[in-house]
């Protein structure tokens, strides 16, 4: 199939265009006359000419009324309402062919957001940090959305223009160059992208076609319609979405939002879809290429092979871990946090992947989950801190400023020691102390300050006290930017080195890591303060984690094994060797 935009060729440059809902589109470029688009099938318009080289601006003008920017856009360096420019993605000279990316078991994800990481909050400006992270064992970054939204600060769930890395970042040229860098590195790249809804600015494509449908609701609105008699190029907007970030920039997996909010009745569901177009395109590479999703359904159904009934996507956000451990540590209770008050969530959690595997629900109200004790580790990815659980707080507070240090290091162990694929949250391994906050930059008054009473309302279910930072305020993004100099202070530095540890040996020992989940036992003692995790593989290696849950002194399990970490070392920042489990110490001893 000829793709969609602007393509380059010997010949010139054709544009293809689906807009069905219009009765005439014409090329608008600059310093030139409209021309008229000719149509060919169901919908499509296209118009090919000899003199339009890179760099050309452009827009569509429909039904001879409004001019618009390209739904397929590649780079808006004006922004959403403004044209769109020809983009020649084989000027860019790649330098990673020999990087063959990373087996799903051996991902370990540091998320971050562009605007927020740097001064400079640019595509480029990350590449000096990249040879930190993977000296911290890091194997991918993943880039919170960077599809072109309103104005320049935004956490990306508000993009529209989905082909279009985000102008104020270094568009499409700054995140080859990030790519490439990554991978130079031996880093994965992998991208967050939003097919669930677009942001309700610069969000053009109704004008173009039956992109979105009454037949369900989503928070954000009407859905996509991807299951309609009038779908078919819906769902080809994303489906080859999903392949040209891997083919034109070498992306090495997907991160899906929400998928819960994506309906979908079709015999072939568009999960599956995008899913197998990425792969394809990751095979012409010579790689291979991961999708993970987020969902609150704790549905099995979604790493399960399509031959088999499932969707066949590679793993699942699991937040039941996340809300089992914070609950723990904190003791709040509001919201979703509700349904993790039982003692047993948080063993269950880890040993297993989801905690909810069919039982009630208080926060949603409904039966909730399937059985996932059989899936294999490398489908579940668990943080303790990621954009959502700290940037939904009211606050943005992380946890490093809400628990203690030793509770910190202890929440870090539980996820490095769980048979699963760990996410960092930027600034969390060395306890960042900035809050990350949620911000925005609408241009338009009335969405501002529907934003305003959205949040306000949302944060009504947690009960958290203190006025909320005002999204559209500049000084709440300034305030969610990272302070890297922290990283070499007393206590940082010595949580890096922590992190650092766990992530070299869940590498070099056999018993830690994703694999061999079906071996991975998790047990509270009587009182419930203290757990234990047993690993082991089929030959006999074997580790057990031992963490003590309370802020008080609590009596160990009798073990033998010879301790290879130790949350109370002094090289780590804590207390030193201790007796009793000293509060919150998580200790790691080798035999099972």
């Amino acid at each position: 199939m000829n793709p969609l935009g602007a393509s380059l060729h010997p010949d010139g440059t054709t544009f293809r265009v689906w807009a069905p809902a219009c009765r005439t589109v014409d090329l608008v470029i600059e310093g030139r006359p409209p021309e008229r688009m000719r149509e060919t099938e169901d919908g499509l318009r296209e118009i090919t000419l000899a003199a339009v080289r890179s760099g050309v601006r452009y827009q569509y003008r429909l039904d001879g009324e409004r001019d618009r920017p390209d739904p397929v856009s590649r780079w808006q360096p004006e922004g959403v309402h403004g044209p769109s420019v020809v983009v020649d993605p084989t000027r860019f000279a790649w330098t990673d062919h020999g990087f063959r990316g990373h087996a799903r078991d051996a991902l370990v994800f540091y998320e971050l957001h562009v605007g927020t990481y740097t001064t400079a909050g640019t595509f480029e400006a990350l590449i000096p940090h990249l040879a930190s992270l993977a000296n911290l064992g890091v194997t991918a970054i993943e880039l919170m959305p960077i599809a072109e939204f309103p104005g320049s600060r935004n956490w990306g769930y508000d993009g529209v223009h989905l082909y279009a890395p985000q102008s104020t970042y270094g568009g499409p040229q700054g995140l080859r160059r990030l790519v490439d860098a990554c991978h130079a590195k031996g880093l994965s790249v992998f991208l967050d992208v939003v097919y669930n809804h677009l942001g309700p600015e610069g969000n053009y494509l109704a004008e173009f076609g039956p992109f979105f449908t009454e037949r369900y609701k989503t928070p954000w609105g009407r859905a996509v319609n991807f299951d309609g008699q009038d779908g078919a190029g819906v769902r080809r907007h994303f489906v080859e979405n999903a392949r040209s970030w891997v083919r034109e920039f070498h992306i090495d997996g997907l991160r899906l939002d929400a998928v819960h909010s994506i309906f979908d009745a079709s015999p072939r569901h568009i999960l599956t879809e995008l899913t197998e177009a990425a792969r394809e395109a990751a095979g012409a590479l010579g790689r291979p290429v991961h999708v993970a999703v987020e969902s609150h359904d704790n549905d099995r159904r979604l790493v399960l092979p399509a031959p088999d009934g499932g969707i066949g996507v590679d793993g699942i956000w699991s937040d039941d871990f996340h809300h089992a451990v914070h609950v723990r540590l904190t003791g709040e209770h509001g919201g979703y946090y509700t349904d993790f008050k039982t003692k047993d969530a948080l063993p269950r959690a880890i040993a297993e992947g989801f905690a909810f595997q069919g039982e009630h629900s208080e926060y949603f109200g409904r039966e909730r989950g399937t059985p996932s004790a059989d899936l294999a580790g490398d489908r579940f990815v668990i943080c303790v801190q990621n954009h959502d659980q700290v940037g939904n707080r009211a606050q943005g507070d992380r946890l490093s400023t809400v628990v203690s240090f030793e509770a910190v290091k202890l929440a870090a162990a539980l996820m490095f020691g769980a048979p699963a694929l760990p996410l960092l949250f930027m600034g969390e391994e060395y306890g960042e102390t900035s809050p990350f906050q949620f911000f925005t930059s609408f241009l338009d008054p009335g969405l501002m300050e529907a934003v305003r009473r959205g949040r306000a309302a949302e944060f009504e279910k947690f009960a958290w006290e203190g006025a909320l930072p005002d999204p559209g305020a500049p000084a709440t993004f300034l305030r969610s930017r990272l302070n890297h100099a922290l990283a070499t202070a007393p206590r940082h530095r010595e949580l890096r080195e922590y992190y650092r540890r766990w992530l070299a040996l869940r590498t070099e020992h056999p018993a830690l890591g994703a694999a061999h989940k079906d071996r991975a036992r998790a047990t509270l003692d009587p009182g419930g303060q203290v757990l234990t995790l047993q690993r082991s593989t089929p030959d006999g290696a074997g580790v057990t984690l031992v963490a003590n849950l309370s802020d008080t002194r609590q009596a160990a399990p009798d073990l033998r094994g010879r301790v290879i970490l130790d949350s109370a070392e002094t090289r780590f920042g804590g207390p030193g060797q201790v007796v009793r489990l000293a509060p919150h110490q998580a200790v790691l001893f080798e035999g099972a």
